[in-house]
């Protein structure tokens, strides 16, 4: 008999296996198998997939068989994507075929009605039995896109997820490649996982299998409820020990936590017993959706910050004023400059080197200021009385600058301080390039001042909480 805890511990049938079944629909829509069997071919899956439906024999090239049980090779995974009265029978053939790991996409379980949840707790039952795991049911599916492994049952309208260090994971499609634009992103993900209804694996799963993936730097998690506390909070507390776990958890009012019933057919607990879980285990806690996706950006850097003191680069001081305000907010100060640092700054242009570094003067009455800029840049890096960096980036009216700038940040690759860039200027599409380009060369880029300056925060009090290392 297969050790069932041994079996558990490892998620790899999910995110590395080498032979997919994908039970269901094969129809050209926008959604179902034949869109989920594309999607793998144009992201560049090695695996062999195998289509399954007794309606066809052959598709996108493949060979379509009439069952699970007809296919004659040893299936890691199946994408399950059928109605949710034919999942039980499905998931029983699986177990004989000795698969080891089902998505199912299928909706209609426990977020539905009490018959959908009796169908949901057979399933268990099924799958428990047979060593079975289970993502789902009524889930978008998974991503790996170091694997090319992106089964994406909807339309996503692009072919590819770039690889990169943050895992997004949570109890909503919105996360994943059909819902997100992550073709247009210059930064990229390393797993994500939609957990559905969390019949089997859930939130504990996951950060045990990313506490020991290496392409994970990063983890984040959008939560409806905690499946298990006592287990959440030990794993999470040595978990975010080792890689920083971000969660949003919605459900923070009555009625939001009455929502969520019907909608992953979830039991949110109470909010203050969550919020007291997160600071005694070390998760840093997130308050918007957007920060889901933004704020992890600062921890795919090479080094945390050693301490908290913010360097201020910006072309006005009004801005430096408000990152003040909001570094106050995180524990960040803003502290002189060394000595050498301001003799240095002040030789470049008189009043330069005061605790924020603002260029708008000596770009008034200096033809290039892009010839001063990037030694301001490197000089406050430098400053040994500095932790970290919020640099701002105009752009111009024309996107003038833009070359300059990416010149100019190809040389701080390997800097051992984290720089967090906010971009402004009258035209969006220079904005939205220019920080494109700079997150293609691992340099994090932020939608606000604020968001810049909150995320270098909570990577100050990170590192602080590690004990610096």
């Amino acid at each position: 008999m297969v050790n069932r805890k041994l079996y558990e511990n490892s998620l790899d049938p999910f995110f590395d296996p080498q032979t997919i079944a994908v039970i269901g629909s094969l129809k050209e829509k926008l959604f179902g198998g034949y869109v989920a069997i594309r999607s793998l071919i144009k992201a560049g899956f090695k695996g062999e997939i195998y289509p399954v439906n007794p309606s066809y024999r052959e598709i996108n090239g493949l060979k379509v068989y009439p069952s699970i049980k007809d296919v004659p090779q040893k299936i890691d995974l199946v994408l399950i994507i059928t109605g949710a009265r034919s999942v039980p029978g499905i998931l029983r053939e699986c177990v004989e075929k000795g698969v080891r790991a089902a998505i199912v996409v299928s909706d209609g379980f426990a977020e539905r009605d009490d018959e959908g949840r009796k169908l949901q707790e057979e399933i268990i039952a099924i799958a428990k039995q047979g060593n079975l795991r289970i993502i789902g049911p009524n889930t978008a599916g998974i991503a790996n896109p170091s694997k090319g492994l992106i089964p994406n049952p909807y339309e996503m309208g692009y072919e590819k997820v770039k690889e990169g260090a943050i895992a997004i994971c949570a109890q909503t499609g919105m996360v994943n490649p059909q819902a997100f634009p992550y073709g247009d992103l210059g930064y990229g993900v390393s797993k994500i996982c939609d957990f559905g209804n969390k019949c089997d694996v859930d939130e504990c799963d996951m950060m045990e299998y990313l506490e020991e993936d290496p392409s994970t730097k990063a983890i984040t998690l959008y939560l409806e409820n905690i499946k298990d506390g006592k287990r959440f909070l030990k794993v999470s507390k040595r978990v975010a020990s080792r890689k920083p776990v971000l969660i949003l958890k919605s459900g923070r009012t009555e009625q939001g936590a009455h929502v969520s019933t019907s909608h992953t057919g979830s039991l949110a607990q109470d909010d203050r017993i969550f919020d007291a879980a997160c600071k005694q285990s070390g998760v840093i806690r997130l308050d918007t959706f957007r920060e889901l996706f933004e704020l992890p950006k600062i921890f795919t850097h090479s080094s945390l910050p050693k301490g908290n003191r913010l360097g201020i680069i910006t072309f006005t001081g009004g801005v430096g004023v408000l990152a003040i305000d909001e570094g106050a907010k995180y524990g960040l100060t803003v502290p002189l400059l060394s000595s050498k640092t301001r003799k240095r700054l002040d030789a470049i242009f008189p009043g330069l080197g005061n605790r924020i570094v603002d260029i708008g003067p000596p770009m008034a009455v200096v033809n290039n200021y892009m010839s001063f800029y990037s030694e301001i840049l490197k000089i406050v890096t430098t400053d040994p009385n500095i932790d970290s960096v919020f640099n701002v980036i105009w752009t111009g009216p024309s996107g003038e600058f833009m070359e300059s700038y990416l010149k100019i940040y190809r040389g701080l690759q390997g800097n051992q301080k984290p720089i967090a860039s906010w971009i402004y200027g009258p035209r969006l599409d220079y904005t939205y390039e220019m920080a494109r380009q700079l997150e293609e060369l691992g340099f994090p880029v932020f939608s606000d001042i604020e968001m810049a300056i909150k995320a270098l925060g909570l990577a100050s009090q990170y590192a602080k909480a590690k004990g610096g290392d």
